[in-house]
């Protein structure tokens, strides 16, 4: 039962970096092929469009650096809290990203259709990775008990 549970525990280390690294695919993913669709449909502006579709990347660096924070010797002590911290972490990491990749694709059409409402479109992105950042900050500080 005991290796069960440390074995649990490895899980939870490893978590954030595959959850977030899932979530920034999705993400890249939905963000990039709105990306691909606006450059057919312009003359200019193709790198914004590429930056915008990259953003929920950051979900995957928010993962490793939880997954070294909470990669430590292993007991049965500390082994059931860095497998809830790494896996609800990386839950909140994958869909944060996820939700991202559909907010920046929705600012490639609006800016495609209104360029002058570039900056303000990708205000719901960046309030999503605010969501990012509570549960990585969150994560590094319950990590320190764990």
């Amino acid at each position: 039962m005991n290796d069960f549970i440390i074995m649990l525990g490895r899980a939870g280390v490893y978590a954030p970096v595959a959850l977030g690294a899932i979530g920034s695919i999705i993400g890249c993913a939905t963000a990039g092929q709105a990306a691909i669709g606006a450059m057919l449909d312009t003359e200019s502006g193709y790198g914004r469009y590429v930056g915008i579709s990259a953003m929920p990347s950051s979900q995957i660096i928010y993962g490793i650096v939880v997954m070294f924070t909470l990669n430590q010797p292993m007991t049965v002590e500390n082994a059931t809290g860095a497998f809830g911290i790494g896996i609800l972490s990386g839950l909140a990491l994958l869909l944060s990203a996820a939700y991202q990749g559909k907010c920046c694709a929705s600012a490639i059409q609006a800016a495609k259709a209104k360029p002058e409402i570039f900056g303000l479109a990708l205000a719901p992105a960046a309030i999503v990775e605010g969501f990012a950042v509570f549960a990585f900050i969150f994560a590094l500080v319950l990590s320190a008990g764990a």
